[in-house]
């Protein structure tokens, strides 16, 4: 697949958090950064003057970008940790491991031990993390030791050792921080209660915590020990606002491959993460062309094959959002909730975001296939015979019953052909009728498009519900045009779509493109109605005073309002005034009509 200009790859990425990678014309990483708006932020290195001679020569040598995705600042932090320590971009500072973001570990032990570490290892223990700040790590441990009494030695508590009474109680036990343990006075099930609590607490589910945690602060409270009570209420707060772990890393998510799949008629997007001890070491997208109307299913056993091949991955375990077919030497597993849940949706949502900046790629560098694409898409949405190429919305436009007026809108391949709108005054209608209006203005285009022998177009649509379709069709039936032209009607409440002779309507996607082309023509028939309509009643008000003066035309009362821009300004201007702009005979018969009773 040819590359996209550089241009076109930074006007289509999207403005979300994560991680963007520069390659070089060898295809070789070159530099590695994170974003909170990835456009915004790709952007700056091509519009701003830098001062930095490195940064000149990095940007020359960009040819490619890629990027993924994530939810949170935070995450795009992480992530971008985690990539410069696998590829060591020759444009960013050197991560070294020992400088790693710390991580909460529970041992895996009797009476496990808290404590905060950088280094992670596969021994069985739980690790939490990783986090950002060091502060918020303390933060956790001095909340975890104000709310629960654990030891801090690191004494081999086995069940022979404390029971031949081989260790002592330290200070701590005498300060009210541990109870015991390695005399016996806790037992291990009243311990790991506590070790289960905390655990919740890393992981975010904090509720029952938090409630123990305000009981004890009203009881302060009302001890009149407002100081401690403050303090506690300063964890609660910390708690509140935590947010505990990364979607990044998950050390027991180790060495997996994570696909997903997002198609459409054409084509299908197939996601991939890579995952090494817990880190997304790398992300691809591969864009496969349909040729036979392929499933998704046969197209994700594709991609996957073809892309372990690309990437020479041997890991055992894969994630995919259905049961696949791959041999028996691989695990499939298909995340229901959870960690490798949350992942899979990560990759799906990158999937969706490479989708996106391909369609706006291609609508700056190949129109005729955008085109094509959206015809299609109309096409199978709306459940036409052919393509709808040529399309004409009907608005009615009356307030209060005055000046009916209606409008014809016309699109051609998606977009607005100016040229071709038409307003129509209501002729033969008396009095408000919109039924009666939409059926006139229908039967009058289409009779002037016949008696032309203009193109018809391939769908009408009628701003309006089951009444105004109906009345359309009566047009449609007179010229003999029904089933020759498609024609539906939209409601405005909840954006029904109404088709002849079916009493149940249709509901499209709210984000897909048809019903935003259907809203788009339905919203510019209302626009221009609401336009001619406003004319009409502006020429009016004219009619009723500038008119009305006795041997004025129509084309000095043009020249008057060029001038003075309003009929009040007229009505107003001194005889000089009027005189200088449309003669002294036509001035004195102006100046004499407003002025009379003077």
């Amino acid at each position: 697949m040819t590359l996209p200009t550089l241009d076109i790859q930074v006007k289509t990425l999207p403005d979300s958090p994560g991680v963007y990678q520069y390659f070089d014309a060898e295809g070789t990483i070159i530099y590695v950064g994170k974003a909170k708006n990835l456009k915004k932020r790709v952007s700056s290195y091509f519009t701003k003057t830098h001062d930095s001679g490195k940064t000149r020569v990095l940007v020359k040598k960009i040819v490619n970008i890629k990027h993924i995705v994530v939810e949170t600042e935070t995450d795009a932090l992480l992530l971008e940790n985690n990539l410069i320590k696998k590829h060591k971009p020759r444009y960013n500072v050197l991560l070294k491991d020992d400088k790693s973001y710390p991580w909460i570990c529970i041992k895996k032990e009797r009476f496990p031990r808290v404590f905060s570490t950088r280094r992670v290892f596969k021994d069985g223990s739980d690790y939490f993390g990783p986090y950002t700040s060091g502060k918020t790590v303390y933060t956790l441990l001095d909340l975890i030791k104000g709310l629960y009494n654990l030891r801090t030695c690191n004494f081999n508590l086995s069940q022979d050792k404390v029971n031949s009474g081989k260790y002592k109680v330290c200070l701590e036990y005498h300060l009210g921080n541990c109870k015991g343990a390695c005399e016996g006075l806790e037992t291990e099930m009243q311990y790991n209660e506590n070790i289960k609590a905390i655990k919740e607490i890393l992981k975010g589910n904090f509720k029952d915590s938090l409630a123990q945690f305000k009981t004890q602060m009203k009881d302060l409270a009302q001890e009149m020990r407002f100081e401690e009570a403050q303090k506690i209420k300063e964890k609660i707060e910390v708690l509140e606002n935590y947010q505990s772990r990364s979607t990044i890393v998950n050390p027991k998510i180790s060495n997996v491959d994570v696909f997903s799949i997002m198609s459409d008629e054409g084509y299908g997007y197939i996601n991939f993460l890579q995952l090494s001890y817990g880190s997304i070491i790398r992300s691809h997208t591969l864009e496969i062309k349909k040729k036979l109307d392929e499933s998704d299913k046969e197209l994700l056993e594709l991609a996957i094959t073809e892309i372990r091949q690309r990437f020479n991955s041997n890991s055992k375990e894969i994630y995919v959002p259905f049961p696949v077919s791959l041999g028996a030497s691989l695990k499939i597993t298909v995340p229901k909730l959870g960690d490798k849940k949350h992942i899979l949706d990560l990759s799906l949502r990158n999937a969706k975001y490479f989708r996106m900046e391909r369609f706006k790629q291609i609508k700056i560098v190949d129109p005729d296939r955008h085109t094509n694409r959206i015809m299609a898409q109309m096409k199978a949405d709306l459940r036409l015979s052919e393509e709808p190429r040529h399309i004409e919305c009907f608005d009615n436009s009356n307030i209060q019953g005055t000046h009916p007026v209606a409008a014809c809108v016309v699109f051609k391949n998606g977009k607005p052909s100016k040229k071709d709108y038409r307003h129509f005054n209501i002729k033969t209608v008396e009095g408000p009728d919109d039924f009666a209006s939409m059926e006139e203005v229908v039967y009058r285009r289409y009779k002037r498009l016949l008696d032309e022998n203009a193109p018809l177009p391939q769908l009408i649509i009628i701003d309006g519900g089951k009444g105004q379709l109906s009345s359309a069709l009566k047009s449609l039936d007179a010229l003999n045009l029904r089933g020759k032209i498609a024609i539906i009607g939209i409601a405005k409440r909840l954006e029904e779509l109404f088709y002849p002779d079916d009493p149940i309507p249709l509901y499209l996607d709210k984000k897909s493109e048809t019903l935003k082309i259907t809203q788009q023509l339905r919203n510019e028939a209302h626009r221009f109605g609401i336009e001619h309509h406003r004319n009409k009643r502006s020429k009016t008000a004219l009619n009723t005073e500038l008119e009305t003066i006795p041997g004025i035309g129509e084309k000095t009362i043009v020249e008057l309002l060029r001038h003075f821009k309003s009929v009040k300004r007229v009505a107003n201007a001194k005889l000089d005034e009027l005189e200088d702009v449309v003669g002294v005979s036509r001035a004195s018969k102006i100046y004499s009509f407003y002025h009379k009773e003077e």
